[in-house]
């Protein structure tokens, strides 16, 4: 059971060392400026794969239909929806879940895009078991993967699905053969990381220049500021020095920012007409002027 990129991975070292009986994954969903209905990517890894897909609507309708397929296991990674507890109690080896964080830090929808955003500079994956609390399982394994300082949204969740196939892949094994103890989580350390909200998306330059920096890298490639009164997505910044009004641009040669404490040169952002730039080719086609202000 699994929606996103994150999971493909998954799914591809499930099959080739398991025999995976169906793939669960969400209905397509309307996307992009036309809105036609997109197939997650586990729906198209699946079809590649030669393997049935289901996509209730409502897990809870459906049941019937996974309990009729008599699973040993059922494997979860980032499917995107609550089980219900009848689901739970089907197959004998539990329901197994890859979850992107060194539980019990960061429970919940947005593990990767929390933990940037809080500047840590260490995560990981768990393996662990699904109950009926979100993310509260016993845990079968775990492994600590170090945040490098140029990863973003999208590297860290690159290297964390890699590493995570094969950390759930070696730990089903040993689960399978009764060679794994699970370990019940410490709930008073137990800290949570909620889906991102879209007012979260826009830059506070109030905020220390830190703080922007990890923002930025955090829900890449999706936060943004206001400038001309037209919406830039800004990719890549580094903490930089100097003042100002937070937003002031205090340095045009260097799109250098003010921000509540410190400031942050912008590295490489979106144009309001979607397209990815440099500093040095955005500064190309906009004479950005000493005073002015993002906001």
């Amino acid at each position: 059971m699994g929606t996103p990129q994150f999971a493909v991975l998954s799914l591809e070292k499930l099959s080739e060392c398991f025999d995976v009986i169906g793939v669960v994954t969400q209905p397509d969903r309307p996307a992009g400026r036309g809105k036609k209905l997109r197939p997650p990517p586990v729906k198209l890894t699946a079809q590649r794969l030669g393997l049935p897909v289901y996509q209730p609507e409502r897990i809870r309708d459906f049941v019937g239909e996974i309990r009729s397929l008599k699973p040993d296991c059922i494997v979860v990674v980032a499917y995107g929806k609550i089980l219900p507890k009848e689901l739970l109690e089907i197959p004998p080896y539990r329901v197994v879940n890859l979850h992107a964080s060194l539980l019990p830090r960061y429970r919940g929808a947005a593990p990767i895009q929390r933990a940037l955003m809080a500047g840590e500079r260490v995560t990981g994956n768990t393996v662990m078991l699904v109950n009926e609390r979100m993310d509260a399982g016993d845990i079968l394994s775990q492994e600590e993967i170090p945040i490098a300082a140029e990863d973003n949204l999208e590297t860290l969740s690159e290297r964390l699905s890699k590493r995570g196939a094969d950390l759930l892949v070696r730990t089903l094994s040993l689960w399978f053969e009764g060679r794994v103890t699970p370990v019940p989580q410490k709930e008073e350390e137990a800290i949570y990381a909620p889906p991102i909200r879209r007012e979260e998306l826009r830059i506070c330059w109030k905020a220390e220049a830190q703080s922007v920096r990890d923002r930025v890298r955090g829900l890449y490639p999706g936060a943004y500021t206001f400038f001309r009164d037209e919406r830039l997505k800004i990719l890549r910044v580094k903490v930089s020095d100097g003042s100002g009004e937070p937003g002031e641009v205090i340095d045009p040669d260097k799109f250098k920012v003010a921000c509540g404490e410190g400031s942050v040169e912008i590295l490489e952002l979106m144009t309001p007409k979607g397209r990815k730039v440099s500093r040095e080719g955005f500064l190309r086609g906009y004479s950005i002027r000493e005073g002015e202000l993002l906001k």
